[in-house]
């Protein structure tokens, strides 16, 4: 049983610590530097709490504010026991403590947290302990997902800024992530004003749809863009396309590295996805391929006791209702606050995409229309029913079966 607690409050140069007793008396403070001098002056006060030969610095467990920064990394590396603590909870915290007088020091906030576990250690885990290669399909499914924001982010750009001047090659391109296709970019590139689109000869667009990487029905796709590009269309100057063009060029190679970068780190995801022992599982189910498993993988983690039960699962990725009850209220809301998003979504997305891939999955989902759920609902509750079933295949080790994740359905 813990006999001292500590709390740390980080910061980009310094981080305060705390250490209190059984009674919340502050017994050591310190301010460290993330460096591994730090690591070793912080290592060293958790030492010489006691001289006891039964102590060791593992017993005392350590709160801080985030998961994230190396220092978090180093103390876990060394086998001590961290807990993250969200500032929104610490803030209401510090009113607890002192509701008069809501002062806030870096000194009292290492204080603050320390104490917290002090008290409340039941309400507070420590952080999962997932493997290398888990941590990698995080940190990789992370950047790819942010990577995928960006090219949209630019692609919206691009296409906003064609649509002002270049109306022609919008319509060549059909769709609103139609100027994503490497053919699509490929013309830009080469006539980026609507004179410049009008006079490309049926050749040089084939040519530049063979570069672009197109193989089939290039001469019907080639007519078909040049038909579009002499289309009459409303026009403004010259000067003013030709400065248009300019700019739209300078987003075009913006997007395209934003594609390229979309591309690199899928693959890298995709690789490191497929070396987990957990892949087979992951992809074992209904709708999941390589880009949803990782996703998967990476916010889930590969810590089996991370989750107490499938509910806990659930919780976190959003899937499970949550109870208000006051008096004679009582409303079962469909929105958590206290979730991880980037699951939810992956949740989401996962649901949508076994539509096609079990019969159990759609006849759930159409059950759920039918009983007056919405779109999201139904596929908010099918997630919650998949993600039970993953959960029920990582605690032992078996893929996905249809006839046991949907027994009535396979029954009938």
């Amino acid at each position: 049983m813990a006999r001292w607690w500590m709390g740390i409050d980080w910061a980009e140069g310094l981080h305060d610590v705390a250490v209190v007793d059984e009674d919340g008396q502050v017994v050591a403070r310190a301010r460290i530097r993330e460096t591994p001098e730090g690591v070793k002056e912080l290592l060293a006060l958790l030492s010489g709490l006691s001289t006891s030969k039964r102590h060791s610095r593992r017993q005392v467990p350590i709160a801080i504010e985030t998961s994230r920064i190396l220092l978090v990394h180093a103390l876990r590396q060394a086998g001590l026991q961290v807990v993250a603590i969200n500032p929104m909870v610490v803030a209401r915290y510090r009113g607890r403590v002192s509701p008069a007088r809501r002062r806030k020091s870096d000194r009292g906030d290492a204080e603050l947290l320390a104490n917290i576990i002090r008290v409340d250690a039941h309400l507070h885990r420590p952080l999962p302990r997932p493997g290398l290669q888990a941590q990698v399909v995080t940190e990789l499914s992370r950047a790819q997902r942010h990577a995928v924001r960006e090219q949209h982010r630019q692609l919206g750009r691009l296409r906003s800024l064609v649509r002002l001047y270049y109306p022609a090659a919008l319509s060549a391109f059909d769709g609103r992530s139609g100027l994503l296709r490497p053919e699509a970019r490929a013309l830009l590139a080469a006539a980026p004003t609507p004179r410049a689109g009008a006079r490309l000869r049926h050749r040089q667009i084939a040519d530049l749809l063979v570069a672009a990487g197109r193989t089939r029905l290039i001469d019907e796709q080639a007519a078909r863009i040049g038909e579009r590009l002499r289309t009459p269309q409303l026009r403004r100057a010259p000067e003013i396309e030709a400065a248009m063009g300019e700019a739209m060029l300078a987003t075009l190679a913006l997007t395209t590295q934003a594609c390229a970068q979309v591309e690199q780190l899928t693959a890298q995801m995709t690789s490191a996805f497929e070396a987990h022992p957990h892949a087979p599982l992951y992809r074992s189910m209904p709708g999941v391929g390589p880009v949803i498993g990782a996703r998967l993988l990476g916010e889930i983690g590969d810590d089996l006791d991370r989750f107490a039960s499938a509910r806990s699962l659930r919780a976190y990725a959003g899937a499970a209702p949550l109870t208000w009850a006051s008096g004679s209220t009582r409303t079962v809301r469909a929105r958590r606050f206290a979730l991880n998003g980037l699951l939810r979504e992956s949740g989401h997305h996962w649901a949508f995409a076994s539509l096609t891939r079990s019969v159990g999955a759609r006849a759930y989902y159409d059950r759920r229309r039918e009983a007056g759920d919405g779109f999201a609902a139904a596929l908010r509750r099918l997630a919650g029913r998949l993600l039970t079933c993953l959960y029920g295949c990582l605690r032992t080790g078996v893929c996905y079966r249809e006839e046991i994740a949907f027994p009535s359905i396979a029954a009938a």
